[in-house]
């Protein structure tokens, strides 16, 4: 009877060329209990243990911020959140949340959990908040993992394309991606399990944003 024998992934079968200088690709850690193949789409984890927060030091009001157990949620990304008073309220008010990319997430509500990105509440103080008080949530970098959309981590956003294979089931191990201005062969690429093409063309759309273009 015949065996059938299956080929595995090989070093940058997926690239079809990059920036010179190797300036397409970065030095990463691949979190533990990962097992990754050469071409594999990453997304980069945030440390939500260690999220950090400080209210700016002009604030009017003397309310704190206090993280949640879960302190992140999908579509979080590193870098620094801020929440800024726009409607100040007799022991209340309303924030408006803005990403690292200066962009809207949502509004929080004095005395109630955001569940957004990053997960908080703000507590009114003795003293009433005004507008433009304001708190910043810094979320720092983790380790990169397989790109999941369903995961809440960060890894759920596409960051780049993994060069070879990496098995961390033993613990974290560096590695190196493709992260900036690359063109890489689709069909050369490794998924999560049961990835719909929709899923597939949608995340290879965020890595054009980085450059990085399925051909």
């Amino acid at each position: 009877m015949p065996t059938t024998l299956t080929e595995g992934k090989h070093r940058g079968e997926h690239l079809v060329s990059e920036a010179s200088g190797h300036r397409s690709r970065a030095l990463i850690t691949i979190a533990n209990g990962e097992d990754l193949k050469a071409g594999h789409v990453i997304g980069r984890t945030v440390d939500g243990a260690s999220i950090t927060t400080q209210a700016d030091a002009g604030n009017t009001g003397d309310g704190a911020i206090t993280m949640e157990a879960t302190a992140v949620g999908a579509g979080v990304v590193s870098g620094d959140y801020v929440a800024s008073c726009i409607e100040p309220a007799t022991d209340g008010g309303i924030f408006a949340v803005q990403g690292p990319d200066g962009i809207n997430v949502g509004t929080a509500v004095v005395g109630s959990t955001f569940d957004g990105p990053v997960r908080f509440t703000i507590n009114d103080g003795a003293t009433d908040f005004a507008a433009g008080d304001r708190f910043t949530i810094t979320v720092p970098d983790g380790d990169w993992a397989e790109y999941d959309p369903t995961n809440t981590d960060g890894s759920d956003t596409p960051r780049g394309i993994l060069y070879d294979n990496v098995d961390a089931t033993g613990g974290a191990e560096e590695a190196v991606a493709h992260v900036r201005d690359a063109e890489v062969n689709k069909a050369e690429l490794a998924w999560f399990d049961g990835a719909t093409d929709d899923q597939k063309s949608t995340a290879l759309k965020e890595l054009a944003k980085l450059g990085i273009i399925g051909r």
